[in-house]
């Protein structure tokens, strides 16, 4: 039985989805807890790529204390540089190098040769092994890149003192066959002096992610790359969650284990949906709310049974704890503490009085509080503008000439109010009125979905929300929640508008694509 590392991207990779736009705090906090879960290394960014990437790499390197910090470098000095200086307080350093290798991207991208493209890699992975002990390299596209040409390029990288190859199916367009068979061409091929592991990276674009992933494992593979939840660009990455649960369901099959932390699944899922703004489906497997539902009365007879009838994954497993401490509206405060507890959500000492005056509030509307409403109370971090200001409350009035009038309460850092009112057709309508009104800003509403946390009429409401900066052309993902469902739209869209704000201030910084590259100094 051998031991498969994980490699998260969610903060570099995860963040190139449309909308997505992590915080240096988001990052930090999200880096926490992939630590917790048992994420061998995290690819915290893209420090050559903007002032905020760079800050995020530098601060999540800070913070890590067992896992390894990995910096992204196109196959440019000033790149690896860059990630040289952003890493400099990591405990485990690496650096990640990649140049792309197929026809396509040879003739239209780059305008290079075979050989110019391995005189680069040679001279840039050299460089980076110079000032890194440990140095990934990815052939970009390797999955459309003829097989014997990509050998050279991994044996030149090998030579040059890669310790990691990672091979990327950066359209997603392989099948597990023909990725299975290039995991053992290589494998069997490729020399070296030393230890060399090899990484699948796989994107979703066929939906056969997840199953080019376990079969890169099966032929070889000793490093998983992916994101939480599937997130990234286009039809997303290989869903960690569900290779990590694969291989704890088949292991006999994959002879391969990890050092996952399964039960803290779900609470990383739940954070990365919460900061990214992208509601997980119902339907998605391993973390969605239908994970462990049955509806059909077979199933349910089956399962009252025995639960192995149609559960090959348990709730356990993944952190789907069952109340053993019901909370309500009578439940004090060291009742509260312990079911953070429990459910193993990380809180600072200063977090505890604010989130229990959250909780007796919500405990007023609810008689009974379950795990998914505390879960999203405190996830319920909301994001200020520039200028420190944050939703309030609102107030809406209907008119006689059908319209309705919305009062959206501002609240800054001091305390202090700020009331906008503004009108429209409809209740939503007047609200996001009033807050385009107070940031005075051109945004456009792309998206706007309602999900519930738990079932039930007194369930909490999730709103989630993607906008456009008129102005850029960028896409912002945002959500809000709160048992009043149209307070939870003005958070989702006050938390959008406060993102965009900061694009305009310069304070987000353009993330660059993975395939955004230019070729060499």
């Amino acid at each position: 039985m051998r031991k498969v590392e994980f490699l998260d991207t969610t903060l570099r990779d995860g963040e190139q989805t449309p909308g997505v736009n992590f915080s240096v705090k988001e990052k930090v906090a999200i880096a926490k807890q992939l630590e917790k879960w048992g994420i061998a290394s995290i690819e915290a960014g893209f420090p050559a790529a903007s002032p905020d990437s760079f800050e995020a790499v530098c601060q999540i390197s800070k913070a890590m204390t067992t896992t390894a910090v990995s910096g992204l470098a196109r196959s440019v000095k000033s790149d690896i540089d860059a990630c040289y200086e952003a890493l400099k307080d990591a405990k485990y350093p690496q650096c990640h190098v990649f140049i792309a290798t197929s026809p396509i991207h040879r003739e239209y991208k780059l305008k290079k040769t075979k050989e110019e493209i391995l005189d680069i890699i040679k001279e840039h992975v050299t460089y980076a092994r110079s000032k890194f002990d440990v140095v990934e390299f990815s052939p970009e596209d390797a999955t459309r890149t003829e097989l014997n040409y990509l050998l050279e390029v991994v044996q030149t990288a090998v030579d040059a003192g890669a310790t990691y190859i990672n091979i990327p199916d950066t359209v997603g367009f392989t099948t597990p066959e023909e990725f299975g068979n290039i995991f053992k061409y290589l494998i069997e091929n490729v020399t070296s002096d030393h230890e060399i592991i090899f990484s699948p990276h796989c994107h979703d674009d066929l939906g056969m992610a997840t199953a080019n992933t376990l079969e890169a494992i099966k032929n070889g593979a000793g490093r998983v790359e992916g994101t939480v939840n599937g997130i990234g660009e286009r039809a997303g990455n290989v869903a960690l969650e569900e290779v990590a649960v694969a291989l704890n369901i088949r292991e006999e099959y994959y002879q391969a284990t990890s050092d996952i932390v399964l039960n803290e699944t779900v609470n990383t899922s739940e954070l990365i949906s919460r900061f990214s703004g992208i509601p997980i489906p119902k339907n998605k497997a391993v973390v969605g709310g239908n994970a462990f539902s049955h509806e059909s009365g077979i199933h349910q007879d089956g399962v009252l049974k025995n639960p192995l009838t149609y559960e090959i994954i348990t709730p356990e497993l993944v952190g789907v704890k069952h109340n053993s401490l019901p909370l309500g509206k009578l439940s004090g405060r060291h009742a509260f503490v312990e079911k953070l507890k429990e459910l193993e959500l990380a809180f600072e000492e200063t977090e505890i009085k604010p989130l229990f005056s959250k909780f007796k509030k919500l405990a007023d509307k609810k008689t009974e509080i379950t795990d998914a409403d505390i879960r999203a109370l405190v996830a319920g971090t909301e994001i200020e503008n520039p200028e420190g200001f944050h939703f309030g409350d609102l107030k809406l009035k209907s008119n006689a000439d059908e319209t309705v009038t919305a009062e959206v309460i501002m609240v800054n850092a001091d305390g202090e109010e700020v009331e906008v009112l503004a009108d429209g057709k409809g209740s939503v309508e007047a609200v996001y009125n009033a807050v385009d009104k107070f940031f005075n800003q051109k945004v456009r509403l792309l998206s706007y979905t309602i999900d519930a946390v738990t079932d039930g009429i007194d369930s909490q409401a999730r709103v989630s929300v993607s906008v456009e900066n008129s102005d850029s052309g960028t896409i912002f993902n945002a959500s809000g929640i709160d048992f009043d469902v149209l307070k939870a739209g003005a958070i989702a869209y006050v938390n959008a508008n406060a993102l965009v704000q900061k694009e305009n201030a310069g304070e987000i910084g353009k993330s660059v694509s993975f395939r955004d590259v230019p070729t060499n100094d």
